[in-house]
């Protein structure tokens, strides 16, 4: 297998794994109406790759979409790089919920959230402008971000948010599916 191959099934395994535990860790969160420590551990095993991930599935395309899409990449990167971080905080200070750990860490996990927002709407935009990856994969994964920032703006619960979670993951396993099993596509738009 070349190594273009090899970073392909990688990616795309990656792409299918690490939302699926993200979203497991969730419904555990709901369903335990706050954090466990084996939530927090799978969360954070799900976050590190998440830290690169979008990196990754820009990576193994061709053409490239352009500098937009990488920095939307390195913006949700960024975001899911401290996003881990707080998973290993909660663990560490006993945190017994998201409501906590926002309270906590307030405006800096909120600048965080912004980038992800960020980085993923210019990521999605470019990967939709440039058809690079399954429509469909690129607006679930929009739509999962979008309502994600609806609701942190609303006086809604903040368990609410799995919502736009399970979107935006659902979104990115997509992608991880079609890029191990889809066809090739090069610029469509």
């Amino acid at each position: 297998m070349s190594g273009t191959n090899s970073l392909r099934v990688a990616v795309g395994i990656t792409a299918l794994a690490a939302p699926f535990i993200h979203s497991i860790t969730d419904v555990m969160e709901w369903y335990q109406h706050g954090f466990s420590t084996s939530q927090l551990w799978l969360n954070y095993v799900a976050f590190v790759p998440m830290s690169w991930l979008l990196l990754g599935i820009y990576a193994v395309h061709e053409p490239k979409p352009g500098a937009v899409g990488l920095i939307g990449a390195l913006l949700y990167g960024a975001a899911f790089t401290y996003f881990a971080y707080t998973t290993l905080y909660a663990l560490n200070e006993h945190v017994a919920n998201y409501e906590l750990l926002w309270q906590r860490l307030g405006g800096i996990y909120t600048a965080h959230g912004a980038l992800m927002v960020v980085g993923g709407l210019l990521f999605g935009w470019s990967a939709l402008r440039t058809g690079w990856l399954l429509r469909i994969s690129v607006l679930l994964f929009l739509g999962g971000i979008i309502t994600n920032l609806i609701l942190s703006l609303l006086p809604a619960p903040d368990i609410l948010q799995t919502i736009g979670s399970a979107a935006r993951n659902a979104g990115l396993m997509a992608m991880g599916y079609f890029i191990l099993f889809g066809e090739r596509r090069g610029s469509a738009d």
